[in-house]
C-alpha cells in the first residue's frame, strides 16, 4: 500500500535522541553542543515536478505525488509530523582541517519508514540554513538534474549510494557564479529529494571530537551502532563497526574504479558512514583513461581528488575518522591495526573486481602481472574506458593479425597509437586472449561476468550538459531518454550513446571540467 507524502506519518529519531538549536533561526553561526539545528524550507515561486523515481517510489511505497505532495517535494510545505533540521558536521577539505561545516542547502525532513526501515527525506535547496554561511542555501537547475540523474544512474550500476526521488523546478532564478571567476549570472533554481538510511558522515563525529564533546561522541556512535549497524555487538563493538567502515568504504572505492567513476571533491564532509556514495557536484566518468584525471576546477594544480588518487584519499579520510574516535579509546593501537586492514581489503576486492572485467575465473597470481600491465597500458594510451572493456569482451579467442586486432579496437582511441604503442597493445591482446582460454568455465560464462562487471551506457559528462541545456530552453527529450538509458548500463538498448566524447566537449564548460557550485 501507497502512502502520500502528504499525509504520511514521519518518525524523528534523530532530532529526539540528539540535542539542537531549536531557535529555527538561519542566521549563520556556531552551534557548539548541538547536534543539528531546525530550518524550515523557505518557500518557492512555482514548485513544477521534473522527474520522479518510479523505482524508488515503489521501492518505499510512495504513491506518485499529488500537489500538496509537490508543494513538499519543493519546500513551499511541511506535513505535520516532520520536523525539519540541517545537521552540524565539520570537515577536512583538500586535506586541511576546515571547522564547523554542516547542511548549508540541505534540510531534513524527516524519517520514512517502510517494511521496517527507516529512510531519511532530505531537500537539496531549499533555502538557508544555520549552516549556509554566506550562501543562499539554493541549487540550481544545473548541479540538481546532475545528483538527481547521477544518483539512481550509480544505483542502477550496483554502485552504493545515497538515491534521488524527485527533481523539482522551483520557478526562482538563483545567481552563481559557476566557475567563480568574477562572471556571475542567473539560472533557474531546483530542488532534489535525497533519500538515504541516514546522511551521517564522518564529519559529523570529526566535529564532537575537535570540540571535546566526548559524551555526544559516545553517544553518537552507539546510536549509530544500533541503527545501522545492529549486528555489532559486545564490549569491542566500537573496533568492530569501525572495521566494517573501513571495509565497506574500501568496496566503495573498488566499485568507483570497476565503472570509472571520479567523485571530484572527496572532503571528509562528503564521505558517508554507510560506505556510499553520497554528495554528487563536480563529478564525472572518465572517458579516455588518465589516472591523473580531476573533474574539478578547485582540485587543480594539485589534484588531489584525481581518478587514481582515490583508492589513497579514501584510507586518509578514514584515518581522519580514526582520529574523531581515538577519545573514545585508551590509546589509538587498536584504530591502527584496523586502519591498517584497509590495503587488504582493498587490493583483495581490487583483483577480484578486474578479474570479473577480464572474464578470469580466478585471479591467480600470474594474473596480478597481467593485470598490472593492462594498467600501464591503459595510462599510456589513453583509450576511452567504457569503450575499451566492452571491445575486449567481444573479442574470440581465435588467432587475429596485428592489424584486425588494432582495428577491432579503433573505436576507443582518442589518438593515433605510436608504433611502440601499437606493438605494445598487441602483445597485450595476444597475452589476455591465451589467458582466457585457459580458464576452467566456459566463455560465454566469461563473456557473461564481463557483462556484469563492464557498464555499456555512462553518463558521460557532454551528455549530461546537452540534457541541461535542453531542459533549461523547455525541452525535455534527451533528459529523458537518459533516465531510461541510465535504469538499464549493462544492455545494448541504448547504444546511441556508446561513442567516444565528441572532440567539442574535450575543453567546453561543463563538459570537461566543473566547479564546487557543480
Amino acid at each position: 500500500m501507497t502512502n502520500n507524502l502528504s499525509t504520511k506519518k514521519y518518525q524523528n529519531q534523530f532530532v529526539e535522541n540528539f540535542p539542537g538549536d531549536e531557535t529555527g533561526s538561519t542566521l549563520p553561526r556556531q552551534t557548539p553542543g548541538m547536534f543539528f539545528s531546525t530550518a524550515m524550507p523557505t518557500p518557492v515561486a512555482q514548485p513544477q515536478l521534473i522527474a520522479w523515481s518510479e523505482e524508488l517510489a515503489e521501492e518505499l511505497n510512495i504513491a506518485f505525488p499529488n500537489d500538496e505532495d509537490t508543494k513538499i517535494l519543493g519546500g513551499n510545505l511541511v506535513a505535520p509530523t516532520m520536523k525539519p533540521y540541517a545537521a552540524c558536521y565539520g570537515g577536512h577539505q583538500f586535506g586541511n582541517w576546515a571547522g564547523q561545516l554542516g547542511d548549508g542547502r540541505a534540510i531534513t525532513l524527516g524519517e520514512w519508514e517502510a517494511d521496517k526501515k527507516t529512510w531519511e527525506l532530505q531537500l537539496k535547496g531549499a533555502g538557508p540554513t544555520a549552516y549556509s554561511r554566506r550562501a543562499d542555501g539554493r541549487a540550481v537547475l544545473r548541479s540538481s538534474v546532475r545528483e538527481y540523474l547521477m544518483s539512481e544512474a550509480m544505483f542502477f550500476l550496483g554502485v552504493p549510494t545515497t538515491r534521488a526521488l524527485s527533481l523539482v523546478a522551483t520557478g526562482d532564478e538563483v545567481m552563481r557564479d559557476m566557475f567563480y571567476d568574477g562572471h556571475p549570472a542567473y539560472e533557474p533554481g531546483a530542488i532534489v529529494m535525497r533519500v538515504a538510511p541516514t546522511f551521517l558522515r564522518f564529519g559529523n563525529f570529526e566535529i564532537l571530537a575537535a570540540r571535546n564533546e566526548t559524551e555526544n561522541l559516545k553517544k553518537l556512535v552507539e546510536w549509530t551502532i544500533e541503527n545501522y549497524y545492529p549486528h555489532i555487538t559486545g564490549d569491542d563493538k566500537i573496533t568492530n563497526w569501525f572495521r566494517e567502515v573501513v571495509e565497506r568504504t574500501a568496496a566503495l572505492m573498488v566499485d568507483w574504479m570497476r565503472v570509472g567513476f571520479v567523485h571530484g571533491v572527496m572532503n571528509t564532509d562528503n564521505m558517508s558512514i554507510l560506505g556510499v556514495t553520497i554528495d554528487y557536484g563536480p563529478y564525472s566518468f572518465v572517458d579516455d583513461y588518465h589516472l591523473n584525471f580531476t573533474p574539478n576546477t578547485t582540485d587543480l594544480p594539485g589534484r588531489r581528488y584525481a581518478f587514481g588518487k582515490q583508492p589513497t584519499v579514501a584510507k586518509w579520510n578514514l584515518g581522519c575518522l580514526a582520529g574523531a574516535l581515538s577519545p573514545l579509546f585508551p590509546d589509538t593501537k587498536e584504530l591502527i591495526a584496523v586502519l591498517d586492514e584497509y590495503d587488504g581489503f582493498y587490493w583483495q576486492k581490487y583483483y577480484t573486481m578486474m578479474g570479473r572485467k577480464l572474464g578470469l575465473d580466478t585471479v591467480l597470481e600470474a594474473d596480478l602481472v597481467l593485470i598490472n600491465e593492462l594498467e600501464q597500458l591503459l595510462e599510456r594510451i589513453h583509450p576511452d574506458m567504457t569503450i575499451f572493456f566492452q571491445l575486449l569482451m567481444d573479442l574470440t579467442a581465435q588467432a587475429k593479425s596485428k592489424e584486425d586486432i588494432l582495428e577491432h579496437f579503433n573505436p576507443c582511441f582518442y589518438a593515433e597509437l605510436s608504433v611502440a604503442e601499437k606493438e605494445q597493445f598487441y602483445a597485450f591482446i595476444k597475452n589476455y586472449l591465451e589467458r582466457r582460454s585457459s580458464n576452467v568455465i566456459t566463455e560465454d560464462e566469461a563473456i557473461k561476468m564481463m557483462q556484469a562487471a563492464n557498464p555499456r551506457f555512462i553518463l558521460r559528462n557532454y551528455l549530461l550538459h546537452q540534457a541541461i541545456e535542453e531542459l533549461e530552453k523547455g525541452e525535455t527529450n534527451l533528459f529523458e531518454k537518459l533516465q531510461q538509458a541510465m535504469k538499464e548500463p549493462y544492455s545494448k538498448n541504448h547504444d546511441e550513446f556508446v561513442t567516444k566524447r565528441p572532440s567539442w566537449a574535450e575543453e567546453k564548460a561543463g563538459c570537461s571540467m566543473l566547479s564546487c557550485s557543480s
